[in-house]
C-alpha cells in the first residue's frame, strides 16, 4: 500500500521532544501539547523507542489513551531495544546525536537490528505506546551519523534481521509499511538498490529541508518518486535552524549556515510571510513527499505550524529564492515557481 494511502494528512507530529529532546521538558506540558495537535486534527503521529530510552512513547501512549484508534496513524522504529537496567545516560555512545536525550529515562539502550530484537521492540512499544497495532516502521539510524565507518556492517545485519521480519510482518497483515528512518541518504540509496527487501516508504531527517537538500533532491527523491514510495520529512526546521533556533543537525550552527538563514529571513520579511511556512511548504512540493513532521514540545508550537502549512506564499517569494540561489535550481518550488 503507498505510504500517502495510509496517511490521514500531511502534517504530523513528530515526537522526538517528548523523550526530553535537549531540555527536561515537564509532564504535563509534554502530554498538553500531543493534545494540542489532537485538537488541532493532526492524526498522523511519528514515534521511537530511542526517544528518551522509551519516554517519548510512554507519553504519547498515555495522551493518546482513550482517542479512537481507528482515527489516527502510528509509526515507530525498530533496531534498539529498551531494558529495564539502569545505565550512565551520559556514558552512551550516540554518535552525532550524543546528549541529545541526557534527559530522558536511564533505562539501558541495547542497538540490535535482528529480527528477534525486531519483533521484541515492536511488542514493547505496543505496551508502551497503549495500542494494539502500529501502521509504520522505519528500521532507525543505521547510518554514518550513529555508527561511523561501521554503518555498512549494521546496515547488512539489519538486512538479513529487520528488513525480512518487517516484509513478513506487512505481508501478514500486521503492518501496513516500513522502511528506513534516517539523518543520511546513503542508507536509502543502498536500500533502493537491494532487490531482496521491498520498502514502502522512508523517514529521512533534515536532509530535505530550505538549508539542506542537495543530496536528497539529486540522489533519493527521483529513485523515490519513481517506484512509487514516498518520502516523510523528518525535521524540516533543521533542528531549530531555519527558525532562528541556535541548533543545526544537533550541534551548534555555522556561521554559513547563520548566514544562509538570515538571506532567507530577509526574503521573507519582505514578502510578509514566516519561515515555517516557507519550510513546511518547500519541503511538500516535492512530488515523493508524503508527509512532514515537525516536532513539538509546547502547545502552542502546533498551531504555528498548522497555520504555516495554510499560509498563502506569494509566487514572487519562491522565484526570488531561486534567483538568489538558495535553493537547488531542479527543486520543485510551491505554484509552479
Amino acid at each position: 500500500m503507498a505510504i500517502k494511502d495510509i496517511l490521514p494528512s500531511r502534517l504530523g507530529f513528530g515526537a522526538a521532544p517528548l523523550g526530553n529532546m535537549f531540555r527536561d521538558i515537564p509532564e504535563a506540558e509534554a502530554l498538553a501539547t500531543v493534545e494540542a495537535a489532537w485538537k488541532d486534527g493532526i492524526r498522523y503521529f511519528d514515534n521511537a523507542p530511542f526517544y528518551g530510552a522509551g519516554l517519548a512513547e510512554i507519553r504519547m501512549g498515555e495522551a493518546l489513551a482513550g482517542k479512537p484508534r481507528d482515527e489516527y496513524v502510528i509509526s515507530t522504529k525498530v533496531g534498539r531495544v529498551i531494558l529495564d537496567e539502569v545505565e550512565d545516560v551520559s556514558a552512551r555512545d550516540q554518535g552525532e546525536k550524543g546528549g541529545v536525550f541526557q534527559h530522558g529515562r536511564p533505562n539501558k539502550v541495547v542497538n540490535d537490528y535482528s529480527a528477534d530484537a525486531t519483533l521484541r521492540s515492536l511488542e514493547d512499544s505496543l505496551k508502551r505506546l497503549k495500542t494494539d497495532r502500529i501502521e509504520i516502521v522505519f528500521v532507525h539510524d543505521v547510518a554514518q551519523d550513529f555508527y561511523g565507518d561501521e554503518w555498512l556492517g549494521i546496515f547488512e545485519g539489519a538486512r538479513k534481521g529487520a528488513f525480512k521480519a518487517l516484509d513478513r510482518l506487512r505481508d501478514e497483515g500486521v503492518i501496513k509499511a516500513w522502511g528506513l528512518g534516517v539523518n543520511r541518504v546513503e542508507p536509502i540509496e543502498l536500500l533502493l538498490d537491494l532487490e531482496s527487501a521491498r520498502p514502502d516508504a522512508f523517514l529521512l531527517a533534515g536532509r530535505y529541508t530550505l538549508l539542506d537538500h542537495d543530496r536528497a533532491l539529486q540522489r533519493v527523491m527521483p529513485k523515490v518518486a519513481e517506484r512509487g514510495l514516498g518520502i516523510v520529512v523528518g525535521g524540516p526546521y533543521s533542528s531549530g535552524a531555519l527558525v532562528g533556533g541556535p541548533n543545526f543537525e544537533y550541534a551548534p550552527a555555522t556561521p554559513a549556515i547563520l548566514d544562509k538563514v538570515a538571506r532567507i529571513k530577509a526574503l521573507a520579511d519582505r514578502h510578509g510571510i514566516s519561515m515555517k511556512a516557507a519550510g513546511l511548504q518547500f519541503s511538500l512540493a516535492n512530488p515523493a513527499v508524503a508527509a512532514v513532521i515537525p516536532g513539538a514540545s509546547r502547545p502552542g508550537r502546533i498551531a504555528e505550524d498548522s497555520a504555516a502549512l495554510q499560509e498563502k506564499v506569494p509566487v514572487d517569494f519562491w522565484r526570488e529564492l531561486r534567483k538568489a540561489g538558495l535553493v537547488n535550481p531542479a527543486a520543485p518550488l510551491p505554484g509552479g515557481a
